[in-house]
């Protein structure tokens, strides 16, 4: 029997991680909230736990330690290494697919194999793990191409290339060089996309599907979608492209068939399931699957979540789901990312953040990412510092609300774009 109170524990430290907190933090069900490691921001609604989350047993050990009722993953690392499965033999309860489902995100070969098989529609692809077969099969293309490290680069394995050649240098770059570590020792190859992006994300469990509220996310470093890909600058929810028509579409013909692909492969997904996909003039197209809510998608999604976010995913977790009911602010949510100068290469940490508490609302949220607390205040501590958020009656609206507080905020060679949810 569910204990009255749930003690909760969210491995993770970015501003995913925050905003899943924050909301949790308001659920009446909630006991204690931890948050291993977390950052500056979760310090204040819960208690950070100094456990690295690539070191199971240690996780493990700290969950038992601080009685933990429910635990929550954040990023995709523990995930696909098998935290859920380890939590399962222990008997804890855990939100989250097992290690063989993580594999849509874990292994982007083996995304594609099944997508393949459960004809789901995705960009055309080639899967190497020579890099001169590689290179032979893109001296053949004569359009543009995508270049994928196969396996998690945090978010960073995917290089856009306009002309073939480019591809020539990022499959070079990526097996040759090794710029991804193990995760480009093989690389996905594929026929680049047109059309506007669109990020949906579901709640899954053995019986039922929720498709959530779509986000819109800004992957490339600068205004007007230029310069190199990174985790993501900023988000807009709802996405301008969703439709109730393009939602079931996207369920019927795309997570359906890859739920029963993957039970083909022997396992079951439990979890959220995000989807990334390009709406191209034939029909929507999978970009990619990740095994975990998105980020920045969370910051934009999970403000415009009326419901009990602790109830909800502790529901999904048990397989329960279905007796569920959520309900969404009808606003829209514009994330801006501030980063660190020089992200997504290289970056110096422990900056000064100052501005932090100038803009205290109920419509606004700074999520924090990469950030430490320190006897002088709140210092930066990653590449993407902080992402703030703001609610609107409009996209103009909460995008005019978000830019006044990233202005209120500074801290040393701190970079954002500056057209986030801009024409909309």
């Amino acid at each position: 029997m569910a204990p009255e109170k749930l003690n909760v524990l969210i491995i993770g430290s970015g501003g995913r991680e925050h905003a899943l907190a924050s909301k949790v933090a308001m659920s009446p069900r909630l006991g204690q909230l931890f948050c291993m490691p977390g950052n500056a921001g979760t310090a204040s609604i819960a208690k950070n736990l100094d456990v690295d989350p690539s070191d199971q047993n240690a996780v493990i050990a700290a969950a038992k330690a601080n009685q933990i009722d429910f635990t929550i993953v954040g990023p995709e690392a523990p995930l696909c290494a098998g935290i859920v499965d380890r939590f399962n033999d222990e008997g804890l309860c855990i939100f989250g697919p097992t290690k063989a489902a993580a594999r849509l995100e874990g292994d982007k070969a083996f995304a594609k194999k099944i997508m393949t098989q459960a004809l789901v529609p995705t960009a055309e692809a080639r899967i190497f793990d020579k890099l001169e077969r590689a290179k032979e099969y893109i001296a053949t293309r004569d359009t543009p191409q995508v270049v994928k490290a196969a396996g998690l680069a945090a978010g960073k394995g995917v290089i856009v290339c306009d002309e073939p050649y480019q591809a020539l240098l990022a499959v070079e770059d990526i097996m040759g060089k090794g710029q991804f570590g193990d995760a480009g020792q093989t690389v996905v190859v594929e026929e680049r996309l047109k059309g506007p992006e669109i990020s949906v994300l579901a709640l899954i469990d053995d019986r039922t599907i929720y498709v959530l509220e779509t986000a819109q996310d800004y992957k490339r470093l600068g205004d007007n979608d230029e310069g190199p890909n990174t985790g993501g600058m900023g988000a807009i929810s709802p996405s301008p492209h969703a439709t109730d028509s393009l939602l079931d579409q996207v369920q019927h013909e795309i997570i359906i068939p890859t739920l029963d692909g993957l039970r083909r492969e022997g396992c079951v997904y439990r979890g959220v399931l995000y989807v990334g996909l390009m709406l191209t003039a034939g029909g929507p197209k999978v970009l990619e699957f990740n095994c975990r809510f998105g980020d920045p998608e969370t910051q934009v999604v999970i403000p415009r979540l009326k419901s009990d976010l602790l109830e909800l995913l502790y529901a999904c977790a048990n397989g329960k789901l279905e007796d569920a009911s959520i309900d969404w602010d009808d606003r829209t949510a514009v994330c801006v990312v501030m980063a660190s100068g020089g992200y997504p290469g290289n970056y110096s940490t422990g900056k000064s953040i100052e501005g932090l508490n100038t803009d205290v609302r109920d419509d606004v949220f700074v999520f924090h990412a990469g950030t430490k607390s320190h006897v002088a205040g709140t210092r930066t501590a990653g590449g993407r510092v902080l992402g703030v958020t703001a609610l609107g009656e409009s996209a103009a609206a909460a995008r005019e609300k978000a830019y006044q507080s990233v202005g209120k905020i500074r801290f040393d060679g701190a970079t954002y774009r500056t057209d986030i949810a801009a024409n909309m």
